[in-house]
């Protein structure tokens, strides 16, 4: 098996608040191989966005350490992209500037950076609201804007914390699959935090459970459903056992 992309070893992250300790992360060792989709679930406040974060190197854990491509991750990196539960885009800037604005803060040409950005709008399906404003776009059209946001620059991992967790149910789903698309597309490695379990089953090929706070990393699940997955997919007698597998394991 070659080298992974990113090893996690004995994370453990401790918080103090007026001089009270909160251990959030109490154990997470894993490794990630190149191209894999990776979800993480666990009950809310057991510690997966944090965790998500020092994978980022947004912040550094308390103790263990994480090596990304080999060597020692300590601050963000520019092949590290990551998108929040919220779009977090922009007011004053297009759908179509918010996905040019990494490729601006790296110095590429504004034509280049233009052209690079509405091919990925493209790709999400949104170049009739290229030159829309936040605002104007719903939630789960400024998720995707968000998500091109963070292909844009071809990161090698891809954190993704809740990316559709305030959406409606269909929205959702449908994103989902359009996620799929995305990466199918790129074949980014990625690390998805989410609370829903078929959502997990359905889009990764493995899927690490959490303990409640402070979090350990309790099962390592290997998603076993042949690709491309659709719909139907959520149909499938081997998609119900691994929920019903998940689900126990955060019992």
């Amino acid at each position: 098996m070659p080298d992974p992309i990113l090893i996690a070893e004995h994370l453990q992250m401790t918080f103090v608040d007026s001089d009270t300790p909160l251990e959030a992360l109490a154990e997470a060792s894993f490794a990630l191989q190149r191209n894999e989709f990776v979800s993480i679930i666990g009950t809310s406040g057991c510690g997966k966005s944090t965790l998500l974060r020092i994978l980022a190197g947004l912040v550094a854990p308390t103790s263990g350490r994480v090596l990304f491509e080999g060597r020692p991750l300590t601050q963000p990196q520019r092949n590290i992209a990551m998108v929040f539960q919220h779009a977090n885009l922009m007011p004053w800037r297009t759908a179509l500037r918010n996905v040019m604005l990494p490729l601006q803060l790296q110095g590429v040409p504004r034509a280049q950076a233009q052209q690079r950005a509405a091919e990925m709008l493209a790709l999400v399906g949104l170049t009739e609201f290229a030159h829309s404003l936040p605002r104007d776009l719903s939630g789960g059209m400024a998720q995707r804007v968000a998500l091109a946001r963070g292909l844009v620059y071809a990161p090698d991992l891809l954190l993704l914390d809740e990316p559709f967790g305030a959406l409606d149910a269909l929205t959702r789903e449908r994103l989902n699959s359009e996620l799929l698309t995305l990466w199918q597309a790129h074949r980014v490695t990625v690390v998805m935090v989410t609370h829903n379990i078929q959502e997990a089953v359905f889009l990764s090929d493995r899927v690490l459970t959490m303990s409640s706070r402070p979090g350990r990393i309790v099962q390592d699940v290997a998603v076993d459903l042949p690709r491309p997955r659709t719909q139907e997919t959520l149909y499938l007698p081997r998609f119900t056992a691994l929920t019903r597998t998940l689900r126990d394991s955060l019992r």
